[in-house]
């Protein structure tokens, strides 16, 4: 039998390859790759010829079962992302579940990551957080996602597109109540890399006038304690005395969101159930 090297590479930064997989490119039979020319960029880099083979979450079955096949006959394989550390939020689960059903051996050969990355220079706390990748576009499984973003108790760390940045800040919003904290690091360890922090208004009004461009790490602080101890007699008793002063319901519950760091869209059921 094989070997199957899951090995993490540079987010941007060639500098950051390690001595270990400079080794193993040179010296293993087939690099099993999310983006082809990523690879051959990296081989070029530390003078490697190995033989590259596409494989992502859009290959043919048959890619599979030729790298399955290539394990058993012996070969070594590592498998790249196009970035990072496979698996996470990345292609290649499913060639290590077979290659864990054939019996080779499978080694993590560790490295960057654009998740610890992120949290190491957020400030935020890291010492517990929830990883939710890419949230879906649309549909109840994005509700439901953003709904766990604002209610977890730890620092929430996500992927997105640049083009998209904005419009998940502004979901955010309906649920997390404006004044959460986030940091937005984007092109870490490449030459434009930025690490913004802010409340999630602060950061919708920065990328309206500077678009996000490149690679995106979200990160949204832990629901405050605040909210947490804040009971619903004791925000409903604040709404009763908000809308005795002729405050509408809309800016009753933005009064709140405010306070008691209340998503807003809850804020106003509240006000609403009033």
């Amino acid at each position: 039998m094989g070997t199957l090297y899951v090995a993490a590479s540079p987010l941007g930064n060639l500098g950051d390859m390690s001595r270990r997989l400079v080794d193993l490119l040179r010296t293993s039979d087939i690099v099993a790759a999310e983006d082809t020319r990523r690879a051959r960029k990296l081989l070029t880099h530390v003078d490697a010829h190995t033989r590259v083979m596409s494989y992502h979450a859009h290959s043919p079955p048959g890619r599979l079962d030729q790298l399955t096949s290539a394990l058993e006959a012996g070969s070594s394989v590592v498998m790249l992302t196009d970035a990072g550390t496979p698996t996470v939020s990345d292609p290649g689960r499913a060639l290590v579940s077979a290659a864990r059903k054939l019996g080779t051996d499978i080694v993590a050969v560790p490295g960057p990551s654009a998740v610890t990355a992120a949290l190491s220079v957020s400030g935020l706390p890291a010492d517990r957080f929830t990883f939710l990748g890419f949230l879906p576009r649309k549909g109840a499984e994005r509700r439901r996602r953003l709904e766990e973003a604002s209610t977890s108790r730890w620092t929430v760390v996500m992927f997105e597109a640049a083009t998209r940045l904005k419009q998940l800040l502004e979901a955010l919003i309906d649920v997390c109540g404006e004044d959460r904290e986030a940091v937005v690091a984007r092109e870490l360890t490449k030459l434009h890399e930025e690490v913004r922090c802010g409340t999630l208004r602060e950061l919708v009004g920065y990328y309206e006038e500077h678009p996000a461009r490149g690679e995106i790490t979200l990160l949204v602080k832990g629901a405050v304690e605040v909210q947490l101890q804040a009971s619903p007699e004791m925000v409903l008793q604040r709404a009763t005395e908000i809308l005795a002063t002729g405050s509408s319901r809309k800016d009753t519950a933005a009064l709140l969101a405010k306070e008691f760091s209340l998503p807003r869209r809850e804020a106003y059921k509240m006000v609403c159930d009033l």
